[in-house]
């Protein structure tokens, strides 16, 4: 199984001073970094700095691998490591709402935490200078990288379903285009799920391209309207999601498939067609208890062809006494040559090509499919089950992808959305659509049933 390590560093010039802290998530197998954070903070304290760099490294790090990931914090900071892994006391008040976070974060990481000198936690203490420098003069921190994709291709069959950049100098391409699973798109590996402020992958220098080129066409359907200015009072829809709906809604429950062994180790799982695991086949019985009782009503069940959603959906439907309609078009996203791999594997091995699919959806893995042609084919299949069982509740069982697709549509989001959405498995979205007015999205990512 892949692990990572994070290391973290903070401080201020002053003490209290300018302050600033950085962290990076790396490979811990080659060491390689697969993604930077850094922030400049004002005028804070170095143990509050300290603090901070932690917290950013273990978000960065959730972002990327998801819940229980395993972890070796390292940091240079003898105070923070000693309190996080409980050997000493938090005497100071300022310090202890910090360190509940940070606790909070690493409860769903297996963390080992390591001190380390000054001297072997060069990385972070580099961006940490960065921030220090930015924040004395006043302006955000800027990443000395090129800004590029991380591993998130939120592609991947994994947990967590990606693999974020996290940071404000990464953005996604700004476009009115077909829903595509960016970032969660990556059949669960959530290529670029830009979450948190100055986190940059830096394994994908070229992916600075994710700001610029590369957009999916829009049909009519799918078409974004402006809704800047003045010219919000001229959407052109007939509902607005705050008034009570009319009519009576077609519901489509959304419901990712269960654990397989390719979303433990974070492979890419696209058509391959992996059993789901032990866990994976508890979480579907998890889902079945909940979608059996009310006041759910579910009337139709239909599902991806590939097994992993296909148990997940007859799982379900035998506690319903429903039969499994079984439509093609649900299926994960073809990852072609990467089908198997690990993000860092296709990160070394096709570094053009990968950078290139992060930033363009029209792009495709080798041998694969493009988010944008994906994204239509999911469109289509999502306008015949609104249209064949209106008026009735369907039960979705499928992948991150078409999923994602699925929900930014209902929201005339545009593509960039996708590349902050976060779908865990076998969890549960809800879209109400009206015939009166616009798809309403009335639950996302709900996973109370696996608690």
């Amino acid at each position: 199984m892949t692990s990572f390590v994070v290391e973290a560093d903070g401080g201020s010039r002053g003490n209290p001073g300018p302050a600033g802290y950085g962290a990076v998530v790396k490979d811990a197998a080659d060491g390689q970094i697969l993604v930077e954070v850094a922030e400049s903070i004002g005028t804070q304290t170095n143990n509050v700095a300290e603090y901070r760099g932690l917290i950013a490294g273990l978000r960065a790090l959730l972002d990327l691998a998801g819940d229980g990931a395993s972890v070796e914090v390292r940091m240079d900071s003898k105070l923070v490591i000693e309190q996080m892994a409980g050997r000493w006391k938090i005497k100071n008040e300022g310090l202890r709402p910090l360190a509940t976070e940070a606790a909070s974060l690493a409860r769903r990481l297996r963390v080992t935490w390591r001190w380390i000198p000054r001297e072997r936690n060069k990385d972070a203490d580099r961006l940490a200078n960065e921030a220090m420098d930015a924040a004395a003069k006043g302006v955000p921190w800027q990443s000395s990288f090129t800004a590029a994709p991380s591993e998130q291709g939120s592609l991947f069959d994994s947990p967590s379903d990606a693999v974020p950049v996290s940071g404000g100098a990464v953005s996604a391409p700004e476009t009115k285009a077909a829903p595509v699973s960016g970032a969660g798109a990556v059949s669960e590996a959530e290529a670029a799920q830009v979450t948190g402020a100055g986190a940059v992958p830096v394994s994908a220098a070229k992916a600075a391209r994710i700001t610029g080129a590369g957009t999916v066409p829009v049909s009519e359907a799918e078409a974004v309207p402006d809704v800047s200015g003045s010219e919000v009072g001229a959407i052109s829809t007939t509902g607005t999601g705050w008034r009570p709906p009319t009519t009576t809604a077609t519901s489509l429950l959304l419901l990712r498939h269960g654990e397989t062994p390719m979303s433990v180790e974070r492979r890419f799982s696209g058509l391959g067609d992996p059993e789901l695991t032990p866990k994976g086949l508890a979480q579907a019985r998890a889902a079945a208890a909940r979608l059996t009782r009310e006041p759910y009503g579910v009337q139709v069940v239909v599902s991806s062809p590939l097994r992993r959603a296909l148990v997940t959906a007859e799982t379900v439907a035998a506690g319903l006494g429903l039969d499994v309609v079984v439509e093609p078009e649900l299926r994960e996203v073809d990852f072609g040559a990467w089908e198997g791999h690990t993000f860092t594997e296709i990160q070394r091995r096709w570094p053009d090509e990968l950078a290139t699919w992060l930033a363009d959806p029209s792009a495709a893995p080798p041998g694969g499919e493009s988010f944008g042609d994906a994204a239509r084919r999911v469109q289509v299949i999502g306008d015949r089950l609104v249209e064949r069982y209106e008026g009735r509740t369907v039960l979705v069982v499928s992948h991150v992808t078409p999923i994602k697709m699925l929900l930014r549509s209902a929201l005339l989001a545009p593509l960039a959305a996708l590349y902050r959405m976060h779908l865990d498995l076998a969890s549960l979205s809800l879209i109400e659509y009206y015939a009166d007015g616009p798809a309403v999205v009335k639950a996302f990512n709900d996973t109370s049933h696996l608690r």
